[in-house]
């Protein structure tokens, strides 16, 4: 497909849609008013879910640097026909690890290397299916070590890839039974719908490859998503819908640009809030004018927008645990300009000796924890709940760290509980596509819109510590369904 299109209101590029295309609220809704049940598989192809083709090469450092090398230039190549040669290659390097070494290391190359390739639009495809009960599968020539920790990110139980052989607990070197490519690719989703009652007659597969053409002929719903020229052009003959998706593409000398600008007027708005009300001799008046121009001047400078639903609950019940799911580096910046004055935070220790930021969060009152050490992060917490008491509302991100894909991470329990002994509740903040205007461990901020969902507050004063696992799943669940189906 050409690469040229349109400049989206997330700051990428859209791909024209081809021949049969249909938008993806429309694919969204043909899973919902499609049968439901786990006998409708809905298979992904690696080549559908991420976009690693135009991933550039990476040279690794460590003791697994060659084998971690070839397993990441063997996912760029996932569509072509060298990948299985390249999978071989990789399987003889593997030789004499343990399955848990080949596990953990594939965790490290998704989270070092590519969970940025990985489609949004996808994920919401995948909550669409996980929600109407279909079988989920995420296959790939490339071998499991490598696919489930994307699977995992996205919420999908089942992973089909190539298996490496082990024998004693080792690695053997060799690949057990076929590459999964092309025919044996269909072949072994054939076995594995039979043995797990799918029809496949009636059931979706997306890919991007027309080298899963074998594939896609046995489903009833074949979907290709950002074809290679073959399969567009099979997909045109055949009437086959093609959503449009947009590229991962890497960020351009003005959004940098644009990045430095905005780091300045950080720095610049949070020492105007501070000199503005520093009449008042009122440290918290202070802190409030720092975060409301130190956050909103680096937004606008950056052509980031907010699209606030149920801003009321951010003004009211006060005080309150707001809770967040993290996903960018700028939600530091979209929290306090979407919550205003009378909010502080929790941070992790580290940032304490952050020679920009550290200053700023102790200035407005910002609890720092120790996420190493359980026992310590307990009691680093014990003072937000006098914070709380005192009538200062408190933003915490709940899943601890900033998630790989639009999926909210586990929730812990911690803000919970402060809720609760402090006696205030708790108000659930949904952001949806901030990772479109600056991913995980990105620093550069890209233009666009980022949209903000603020809920009901929860009342959990009565709720049982027993019980709070329940809660916090209950509250989680939250999340997925507005992301899933986002409020008018």
């Amino acid at each position: 497909m050409s690469e040229t299109g349109t400049e989206s209101s997330h700051g990428e590029r859209t791909v024209p849609p081809v021949p049969g295309s249909t938008d993806m609220d429309t694919a969204v809704a043909a899973i919902r008013s499609g049968p439901r049940g786990a006998e409708i598989g809905a298979v992904f192809d690696l080549t559908a879910i991420a976009e690693l083709e135009s991933a550039p090469a990476r040279r690794f450092r460590g003791a697994d640097r060659h084998l971690t090398e070839a397993l990441f230039d063997q996912l760029r190549h996932s569509g072509a026909s060298a990948a299985a040669d390249m999978l071989e290659r990789a399987a003889g390097a593997s030789a004499e690890r343990t399955p848990a070494e080949m596990a953990a290391l594939g965790e490290r190359l998704f989270k070092r290397s590519w969970y940025d390739r990985l489609r949004p639009e996808l994920w919401r495809l995948v909550q669409e299916h996980i929600a109407a009960g279909h079988t989920v599968v995420l296959t790939g020539t490339a071998a499991e070590y490598q696919l489930r920790p994307a699977a995992t990110a996205l919420g999908i139980p089942h992973v089909l890839g190539t298996r490496f052989a082990v024998a004693a607990d080792r690695l053997t070197g060799q690949i057990e039974g076929e590459v999964l490519y092309g025919p044996e690719k269909a072949a072994a989703v054939s076995e594995f719908a039979a043995t797990h009652g799918i029809d496949l007659g009636r059931s979706h597969i997306y890919s991007g490859s027309a080298t899963d053409l074998p594939l896609l002929s046995r489903a009833g719903k074949p979907t290709p998503i950002a074809p290679d020229p073959v399969l567009a052009a099979a997909a045109a003959e055949y009437g086959w819908a093609v959503p449009p998706v947009g590229p991962r593409t890497t960020p351009r000398p003005a959004d940098f640009l644009r990045t430095l600008l905005g780091l300045g007027a950080l720095l610049g708005g949070a020492l105007f809030g501070i000199l503005r009300k520093s009449y008042t001799r009122d440290r918290r008046a202070m802190a409030d004018a720092l975060m409301r121009y130190g956050a909103g001047w680096p937004l606008r400078l950056c052509g980031i927008r907010l699209r606030v639903t149920g801003a009321e609950h951010a003004r009211s019940p006060r005080p309150a645990v707001f809770l967040f799911n993290h996903q960018s580096q700028f939600d530091v910046l979209i929290v306090p300009t979407v919550l205003g004055a009378g909010v502080t935070g929790v941070g992790k220790k580290e940032l304490i000796r952050h020679p920009i930021f550290g200053p700023l969060m102790r200035f407005v009152g910002v609890t720092f924890i120790d996420r190493s050490n359980t026992d310590r992060a307990k009691a680093s917490l014990a003072p937000v709940v006098d914070t709380l008491r005192a009538g200062l509302s408190i933003a915490i991100a709940p899943e601890g760290t900033r998630s790989y894909t639009a999926q909210p991470g586990g929730f812990k329990k911690g803000a919970f509980h402060i809720a609760a002994q402090a006696g205030v509740p708790v108000i659930p903040v949904v952001i949806r596509n901030a990772a479109d205007i600056g991913r995980r461990d990105s620093m550069i901020a890209r233009p666009g819109i980022v949209d903000v969902a603020i809920l009901p507050p929860i009342d959990i004063s009565a709720w049982d510590p027993s019980g709070m696992d329940d809660l916090v799943a209950k509250v989680r669940q939250q999340y997925l369904e507005t992301l899933r189906d986002w409020p008018a």
